[in-house]
C-alpha cells in the first residue's frame, strides 16, 4: 500500500471531524460515477476512510472508464472490500450486478481541452449518463441523487449578478461547441428536476466552481493547473495572457465537505453552489502570491502571450464568482484561504 501524504490525511480528518449527519450513509452502497475524477475520488477517499474512523460500514462502488488509472489512483486501498471498481462508459446504458443507496453521478468531461477535442463525448456523459442513472434510481428506489453540475451553467452574468446566486442565469452561445459543457449540464439538471417532478425520484445538484487540491491533474490545460505544476516542479510561471479574468478557487477539502453537505443535509430538487467567494482572484494575482509562497525556489512570473495549447477553449467569462448564502444556511463555511490551500497544494505535489 502507498503511503498517503501528510496533506491527504489532514483533509480526510479534516472532513470527517465536520457535524455533517455521515451516519445516514451507515451500511448502504454508494454508486459514484467519475470515481477517478479529482472530486469524486476524494469523496471515494472520504468514505473509505469513514469506514475505519466512523465504523460506517458502506460500500462505495465506482465506475470509472480507466481501469487502470483507477487501480493507480486507489492502490492504497487494493484488497479491500468496500471498494468495488467498475469499469465503463456512463454515456452506453449498461446492467448492474446490484443495486445502490444512494448515487453519486460525477462523470464528465470537466477540462476545456475536451470541449475542444470531444464535445459530443462531453455532453454524452452529462445528458445520457443523467439519463440512464436517473433511470436506475428509480428502480433501485434510491434513497439520494447528488448530481455534479457546474458554475459554468450561469454562463455570462450581468455584474450585479456577481456573486451568482443559484437562479442568477446569464448567456451562453448554443452556436458554439464550447457550450457544450454547460448547456449540457444545465439540459441534466432539467432533467434530473423533471423526474423529481413527475416521479418524486430524489435528486440534487452541487455546482462546483473553481476546485484545486491534492489530486487534480496537473497537464489538462487550466491555467490554475500550469501554474502549481510549475511551482512544484522548480519552473518560473509564464502568462500567456493579461491575466485579468477573476475565478474564485476553492480548496478541495472544503469543497468535498460543500459536496456530503448537500447531499445529507439539501433539500431535494435543489441546486447548491460549492465555492469559496473569499478566494476571488485575478489569474495574474494568483501567479504572483504562487511565487511569492515560496520564495526559497527563487522562481518569477514571466509574460508570453502566445496562444493557448492546442485545443484548448477558452471561457468568454471574465469573472467568475459564487454566492454560496444558500450552502452556508445548511452550516458549511469554507475553512481554507487561496494562500493557504494553494500553498497545500503545492507541498502535496512537491512530496
Amino acid at each position: 500500500m502507498n503511503a498517503m501524504s501528510k496533506v491527504v490525511v489532514e483533509d480526510l480528518e479534516r472532513i470527517a471531524s465536520t457535524s455533517i449527519a455521515w451516519e445516514r450513509l451507515k451500511g448502504r452502497s454508494i454508486l459514484i460515477t467519475g470515481a477517478n475524477g479529482f472530486l469524486p475520488a476524494y469523496m471515494v477517499e472520504t468514505l473509505l476512510f469513514l469506514n475505519q474512523s466512523h465504523g460506517l460500514g458502506c460500500k462505495v462502488v465506482g465506475l470509472v472508464r480507466s481501469m487502470d488509472k483507477a487501480t493507480s489512483r486507489f492502490k492504497r486501498y487494493q484488497g479491500r472490500s468496500d471498494l468495488e471498481l467498475v469499469q465503463g462508459d456512463i454515456s452506453v446504458e449498461r446492467e448492474w450486478r446490484h443495486s445502490c443507496h444512494v448515487i453519486i453521478h460525477a462523470a464528465s468531461q470537466a477540462s476545456p481541452v475536451f470541449y475542444g477535442r470531444d464535445p459530443v463525448g462531453t455532453m454524452n456523459a452529462n445528458i445520457l449518463g443523467t439519463s440512464h442513472l436517473l433511470k436506475m434510481a428509480r428502480e433501485w428506489k434510491a434513497e439520494e441523487f447528488l448530481y455534479f453540475s457546474s458554475g459554468e451553467v450561469y454562463g455570462e452574468v450581468t455584474p450585479d449578478k456577481i456573486p451568482t446566486r443559484e437562479g442568477d442565469y446569464g448567456y451562453i452561445d448554443i452556436s458554439n461547441s464550447r457550450s457544450c459543457y454547460a448547456e449540457s449540464k444545465r439540459a441534466s439538471e432539467t432533467l434530473g428536476m423533471s423526474y423529481a417532478a413527475q416521479f418524486q425520484t430524489p435528486f440534487k445538484v452541487v455546482r462546483p466552481f473553481h476546485t484545486y487540491g491534492p489530486g487534480m491533474s496537473l497537464d489538462d490545460g487550466r491555467v490554475f493547473a500550469d501554474f502549481v505544476s510549475d511551482i512544484a516542479h522548480g519552473r518560473d510561471i509564464v502568462l500567456k495572457s493579461e491575466g485579468t479574468a477573476v475565478r474564485a478557487f476553492c480548496y478541495l477539502s472544503d469543497a468535498v465537505t460543500g459536496f456530503f453537505t448537500v447531499l445529507l443535509h439539501g433539500s431535494q430538487a435543489t441546486a447548491y453552489n460549492v465555492g469559496n467567494p473569499d478566494g476571488a482572484i485575478s489569474i495574474r494575482d494568483l501567479a504572483d502570491l504562487l511565487v511569492g509562497l515560496f520564495p526559497e525556489r527563487k522562481l518569477a512570473v514571466k509574460r508570453d502571450m502566445n496562444s493557448y495549447a492546442a485545443g484548448y477553449m477558452p471561457s468568454a467569462i471574465s469573472i467568475n464568482c459564487p454566492n454560496v448564502d444558500r450552502l452556508r444556511a445548511l452550516g458549511w463555511s469554507p475553512h481554507f484561504s487561496v494562500a493557504e490551500g494553494f500553498r497545500r497544494t503545492v507541498l502535496h505535489f512537491s512530496a
